[in-house]
């Protein structure tokens, strides 16, 4: 409800398209601190507490959100909201620790299946809000929602949730300098012995990220005004895409598990090559709904394919630093909003996605339509990513 029109808040308090860009490039900043710090924890001391403990973190930085009377505010609360990164690593790795390895695909669509029936009326819902209330009170409450939504799933996640590796008794105190000396020191070997298709399957995830810099806080913006949909509009549209996207997961799990996970990822890629850039030419509700059905399918295709490679590459008891540095191989293809960190993104890629969230606001202000012409170029490495470098797994990771 919040993510696709967190833009639009920033405009309501007095922020413009290129501190949109500034705010969006705060988030990752602490993902270089706590995701080492977190891969390393992760490994060594198990997984459910951190994931609760994000959570509940998360909760209270919604404050500053909720009470934001500018776009300082809003910055001040994207950084904090930023450290709460540390949730990452370990959620990735008990996700892809509980599947069978033969059943990944499968597994992987079938959780974001089942996460997405939830949520798939709440982009329209948020836009009935906003155009209700308007953006600044709308926001406002959908902001409270999520407080009160992470402090649920936390709750939930310690009652439920169950341990995947044995915890290790550490005798001294966590020393954070030295877990981020040696985390950071062990890069260039953790890469070095990393077989091709994992470096190739980051570079295709974190190039995605720096696409989604670029471009996602302004999907809002350019159809509201530059195209002239309403809220309701655009929360219409993103409901369709939620729904066509949901019912083709578990399918595209099916078919990644059988007949290989490179294939659909190639078709991923290709989809979002062709649909994406079109938006610069778009010019009505049905341009802009045919764009976004594309998408969710280029998303259906490439999340169970991506997460269950990354799985089979990476051994278990190296999955919370590989994942924590180059990601767990999960993208939002065409993101919509604040597409600058989440679970899949590791902190080798924190700087240059920063970056791009900057020079995204900059573009924007500069012509609305070079952040998407941006979004091709990079789309282009994706598919070459794909065709030259990745393959499945022979030796599959258990």
């Amino acid at each position: 409800m919040v993510i696709s029109y967190a833009s639009l808040y920033i405009l309501a308090v007095g922020g413009d398209t290129s501190q949109i860009g500034l705010i969006n490039s705060l988030r990752p900043l602490a993902g270089l601190l706590m995701f080492p710090i977190s891969g390393y924890i992760t490994d060594s001391s198990g997984r459910v507490r951190l994931i609760a403990l994000a959570g509940y973190l998360s909760a209270s930085s919604m404050l500053l959100y909720i009470f934001a009377p500018s776009w300082q505010w809003i910055a001040l609360a994207a950084l904090i909201e930023g450290f709460m990164v540390f949730q990452f690593p370990p959620t990735s790795a008990i996700t892809v620790d509980s599947l069978e390895p033969r059943y990944r695909g499968i597994g992987i669509a079938t959780m974001n299946t089942l996460a997405n029936a939830f949520a798939i009326v709440s982009p329209y819902v948020a836009g009935i809000i906003l155009e209700y209330y308007g953006v600044n009170s709308g926001m406002k409450l959908l902001y409270f929602l999520l407080l009160i939504s992470h402090t649920i799933g936390s709750t939930l996640v310690l009652k439920y949730l169950r341990e995947t590796v044995s915890h290790k008794k550490v005798d001294t105190k966590l020393n954070v300098l030295t877990v981020l000396k040696e985390s950071y020191r062990g890069i260039p070997e953790l890469l070095k012995n990393l077989p091709r298709s994992v470096k190739a399957l980051g570079l295709l995830v974190g190039t995605g990220f720096i696409a989604n810099g670029l471009s996602s806080s302004f999907w809002v913006v350019y159809v509201t005004d530059e195209i002239g949909l309403s809220t309701i509009d655009w929360g219409l549209i993103l409901l369709f895409e939620s729904v066509f996207r949901t019912i083709l997961t578990i399918p595209f799990g099916v078919i990644a598990d059988k007949y290989g996970k490179t294939k659909t990822l190639f078709a991923a890629m290709i989809i979002s090559l062709i649909s994406l850039p079109i938006l610069i030419i778009a010019k009505t509700f049905t341009h802009v709904l045919l764009i976004r059905l594309c998408a969710g399918l280029a998303v259906a295709l490439f999340i169970p394919s991506s997460i269950a490679l990354m799985a089979d590459y990476v051994p278990r008891d190296l999955r919370g630093r590989v994942m924590a540095a180059i990601g767990r191989g999960s993208l939002l293809i065409g993101a919509t909003g604040g597409g600058t960190g989440g679970p899949g993104m590791g902190y080798l890629f924190t700087i240059p996605v920063m970056i791009a969230s900057v020079i995204g606001g900059i573009l924007y202000s500069m012509n609305p339509i070079y952040p998407w012409i941006c979004v091709l170029g990079a789309t282009v490495i994706q598919s070459f990513c794909v065709i030259f470098f990745i393959r499945d797994s022979v030796k599959i990771e258990k």
